[in-house]
């Protein structure tokens, strides 16, 4: 069973094929990755394996979590992640403060890469939506990167819910599926995917193998 792992986006670079193609990857740290709880139908409602990353000061953790750690024998984690799994899954070989390397990976799996998109701050309709903006024409003073009229008529007298309007942009929870794995580097915890992945560098980064079909092309999923 292919768990899963948490890592930090190094950047992008490229690399060359057999054929000699140039092929662009996003390198993945996932170095100080280890698993400090092990949840189970029985003991916690569902099944899910919490992942820590990240190295943090002891003095700047709580006694709560200190504890949580100490009981797993592990260092103090900067961060907490879990992966779901299916109640009927096998999670007897995963014990609390195993180490877990990209190692359960294998050139040419597909996974599905999870982080957290470029914060873009508030934004107007054109950048934020794209809308295409008033004619600039005579008379368009001042109007040329407005949204246009956003009401309705008499009935039923307001602004529809979903309406395109200024507001924040990014800084929302993606997922890229299906990205191809290009290399594996267990000797320096590093995983070389095909394509960019979501978040700016030294973002963090949840990767799981993907349950969908390698047929199916790269897709982006928002949520909130």
């Amino acid at each position: 069973m292919k768990l899963g792992i948490v890592g930090k986006k190094v950047g992008m670079t490229q690399v060359f094929d057999e054929t000699g193609n140039v092929v662009p990857v996003t390198v993945i740290d996932t170095t100080h990755c280890f698993v400090t709880q092990v949840k189970t139908k029985d003991s916690d409602g569902y099944t899910a394996v919490q992942v820590g990353f990240g190295d943090k000061k002891p003095q700047n953790v709580g006694k709560a979590k200190l504890g949580h750690f100490k009981k797993a024998g592990v260092q103090a984690r900067s961060i907490l992640k879990e992966f779901r799994l299916e109640n009927t899954d096998d999670v007897t070989q995963i014990k609390a403060g195993q180490a877990l390397s990209v190692g359960m990976f294998e050139k040419g799996d597909h996974v599905d890469v999870t982080g957290t998109t470029r914060g873009k701050g508030f934004q107007g309709v054109i950048k934020r939506w794209g809308f295409h903006g008033c004619d600039a024409s005579h008379g368009g003073h001042k109007y040329f990167r407005h949204g246009g009229s956003n009401g309705s008529n008499t009935f039923p007298g307001k602004v529809l819910k979903n309406k395109g309007m200024p507001g924040h942009t990014g800084d929302v929870r993606c997922t890229v599926n299906n990205m191809k794995v290009i290399e594996v580097r267990p000797e320096q915890n590093l995983l070389l995917l095909r394509g960019s992945v979501p978040g700016a560098d030294n973002g963090l980064l949840m990767i799981r193998t993907s349950n969908r079909s390698k047929k199916q092309p790269t897709g982006r999923t928002l949520t909130k």
